[in-house]
């Protein structure tokens, strides 16, 4: 036992030598070829004077990094995570110039803007060698891993209220991956074709695989609300207008996204599928889990009680994260752009703007948010956590603006799968068995936009069928994708809309789009109109909008109606399958649900929609779109590993894949059943929603986290 602890510090001892050297040659290098860095400031130094002093440089600088690093971060907590992203530089920089200080005799000179420039490239030698001695000794990897989850798990058994009843480190947990955006086909033709061979690898072994229908609001809000709550009730679209208070939900706004959460705690009383000891990453909501990174839920609050950020300055503080990701965004961004650019000159069809502020946003979603949720996922194995689910956007926000199909999302399917491989691989070293569940929210339908194909947004043609002026300009309706509102809760900055999220009261309709779902609402009606009041107040809408060749069909009080007058009763048996027969089984009950929600519209439009080529028409600037009815947006996928049981029968609608994620927790540790509230609590506190009362205890002696009281994550 003696001989092989020693074995270890050895190899450990050998492995900082290696890392010391090959930070002291990087030095060196770097000292050669940059004209504002120079080890020592006098002329003639010997070799063995430079060499010592990069050795001094080089180790005061990892020692510095390992230390103080961690420190600065913390300190930073309230600096927006897109900030301290590029802090991490500067901070870096200051590191560098300080260690060269330390160093004996002077230690150099060196530029401050040269400084982040050398210090940036010694962190990621740095961690690419420390990582590459890790992983080719396999037993030392693994050993790091096993003491580093013993570390964690001692830590969280040392807090009161952290493991939830039953769960022991041998019952297996389960990681629920949501890949945002992969419909069904998607996925077996990328897994069939080798561009996704971990999925593919997953097949062969045992996993199973089924496709599962959406509600008619084919979207993340209503998908993933629905899957981690429970219900998605009264969530006709992405955004949609009501009239009791005068304004526009949309599904990735913070403050939206909170009160849809408490609505659907407060329809079910259960705080969600994460409850017990479970961790949201990179969601809309929290599903009830106690720990949260990027959740937009609670991305509204402010001070050091958001933890919605947490995983940001979790993965911030390797400064080797900083500069690695740095470099993923920097050559996404000129990816994106070359795209763009091929696609203007070969004058491919359909093609939307994708200028602007769009590159980095895609980068944002490809790179930053999906490294870091990957680094929280992961920490969470690490950590011994029950149940982790986490949203992977990347595919979806490249889909929007270029296709479902094709070489650019083909390149980022390829890029997910090598992370799924990553997660694959460290739940083998993680201190529980894992059961990797893949799923998705929705599908991709492609299209040519309704503006590209009419010349005219849904609104133009609204406001023409009401008599009301029409610009002559058409304008652009903007795309409401996950990855913008990430960007801006990483910022600090609300995902509001302005005017539009108020829209005044008076005669003039509020149309609003979701994909190739469009919402048409008149606020100077009361309730929701019938068809009788809309027809008196605007007689040749309707007819209007059911004749237009790029609509397919509208939903108004009851009613279906088609080209050519066609009307069905949604009371009348039959009728409107008969109608709906093209959109696919299950439609004129996705409609039917949409039409007992107290907040559908007055109008539901649905555009038209070609069964031969899947193509629908989005009211939004999307060539790859989902939100309604039509193709392969309504059909995700549902992939589970043997050891699971089946789901019963076909599954409908999001509220059937939570029962059947909640009943795999259960074959997993045992019954789960949600934790009471105390005396005077509500469920809304154990859900992470912000409240107003005083903090409070749970029964476990564990903070409620919307209490005011910041909660620990394990992944800072």
């Amino acid at each position: 036992m003696r001989r092989g602890r020693w074995r270890t510090t050895g190899s450990a001892l050998v492995r900082v030598i290696l890392v010391w050297a090959v930070s002291t040659l990087t030095m060196l290098v770097l000292a050669g070829i940059l004209p504002d860095f120079r080890l020592r400031s006098g002329d003639g130094d010997s070799v063995t004077d430079i060499g010592l002093t990069a050795a001094w440089g080089a180790g005061a600088f990892g020692l510095l990094s390992a230390l103080v690093w961690p420190v600065l971060v913390r300190a930073l907590l309230l600096v927006p995570a897109l900030v301290l992203g590029l802090l991490v530089f500067f901070l870096n920089g200051s590191l560098l110039l300080l260690a060269l200080s330390l160093v004996p005799s002077g230690g150099g000179e060196v530029a401050p803007e040269t400084a982040v420039v050398v210090a940036a490239v010694m962190s990621a030698v740095a961690s690419a060698t420390s990582t590459a001695l890790a992983v080719r000794d396999d037993e030392a990897y693994r050993r790091r891993l096993y003491r580093l989850a013993d570390r964690r798990r001692r830590r969280r058994r040392g807090r009161p209220g952290k493991g939830g009843p039953g769960r022991g480190a041998s019952a297996p947990g389960v990681v629920f991956l949501q890949l945002d955006g992969v419909g069904y086909e998607t996925l077996r033709r990328a897994a069939d074709g080798a561009l996704m061979p971990t999925v593919a690898g997953w097949l062969d072994a045992g996993h199973r695989i089924t496709p599962w229908r959406t509600d008619w609001s084919s979207q993340t809000g209503a998908s993933q609300l629905g899957i981690l709550h429970g219900s998605n009730h009264d969530v006709p679209a992405f955004r949609w207008y009501e009239k009791d208070t005068g304004e526009v939900v949309v599904c990735n706004r913070p403050t939206s996204a909170a009160e849809l959460q408490r609505r659907a705690i407060a329809r079910t009383g259960d705080g969600g599928l994460l409850t017990l000891d479970g961790a949201s990453r990179g969601n809309l909501f929290s599903g009830g889990a106690d720990q949260l990174a990027l959740v937009l839920s609670v991305s509204a609050r402010r001070g050091r009680a958001n933890r919605s950020r947490a995983g940001y300055f979790a993965y911030f503080c390797d400064p080797a994260n900083a500069v690695r990701t740095a470099l993923s965004f920097t050559a996404e961004v000129a990816r994106e752009i070359g795209q763009s650019v091929r696609a203007r000159v070969r004058r491919e069809q359909p093609r939307v703007a994708r200028g602007g502020l769009y590159p980095l946003i895609r980068a944002f979603a490809t790179v930053v948010e999906r490294d870091v949720v990957v680094a929280a996922v992961i920490g969470d194995m690490l950590a011994g956590r029950a149940a982790v689910y986490a949203d992977l956007v990347a595919y979806d926000e490249v889909a929007h603006h270029c296709g479902p199909h094709g070489r650019d999302t083909d390149r980022v399917l390829a890029r997910l799968d090598r992370s799924l491989a990553l997660i694959a691989r460290v739940a083998e070293h993680a201190p529980r068995e894992y059961r990797i569940v893949l799923l998705s929210d929705h599908g991709q339908s492609p299209g040519e936009t309704f503006l590209g194909r009419y010349g005219l947004t849904l609104r133009d043609l609204v406001r023409a069928g009401c008599g009301l002026p029409v610009s002559r300009r058409a304008g652009r309706t903007r795309s409401g994708a996950e990855a913008r509102a990430a960007v801006l809760a990483a910022l600090h900055r609300p995902v509001e809309e302005g005017a539009e999220a108020h829209p005044g009261r008076g005669p003039d309709p509020v149309v609003l789009a979701s994909g190739n779902l469009g919402l048409i609402s008149f606020p100077d009606l009361p309730g929701r109109a019938s068809r009788e009041r809309i027809e008196r107040a605007h007689p040749a809408l309707l007819a209007t909008l059911a004749n237009h060749p790029g609509i397919g069909f509208l939903l108004v009080d009851g009613q279906v109606l088609g080209p050519g007058g066609a009307v069905a009763r949604l009371d009348e048996p039959g009728a409107a399958e008969e109608l709906l027969a093209r959109y696919g089984p299950g439609a004129a009950q996705a409609v039917r649900r949409t039409d007992s929600f107290p907040h559908a519209a007055d109008v539901m439009v649905n555009s038209a929609y070609d069964p031969r080529t899947g193509s629908v028409h989005a009211f939004e600037e999307q060539i790859g779109s989902h939100g309604g009815l039509g193709g392969e947006q309504g059909r995700p996928f549902l992939m589970w590993p043997a050891e699971l049981s089946e789901p019963d029968g076909d599954l409908v609608g999001a509220e059937a894949v939570h029962e059947v994620l909640r009943r795999w927790l259960r074959e997993a540790d045992g019954p789960q059943v949600p934790l009471a509230p105390p005396v005077g609590g509500s469920v809304a506190d154990r859900a992470g929603l912000p409240v107003e009362e005083p903090p409070r205890r749970d029964e476990k002696g564990g903070s409620f986290p919307s209490a005011g009281v910041p909660a620990q994550d394990e992944n800072r």
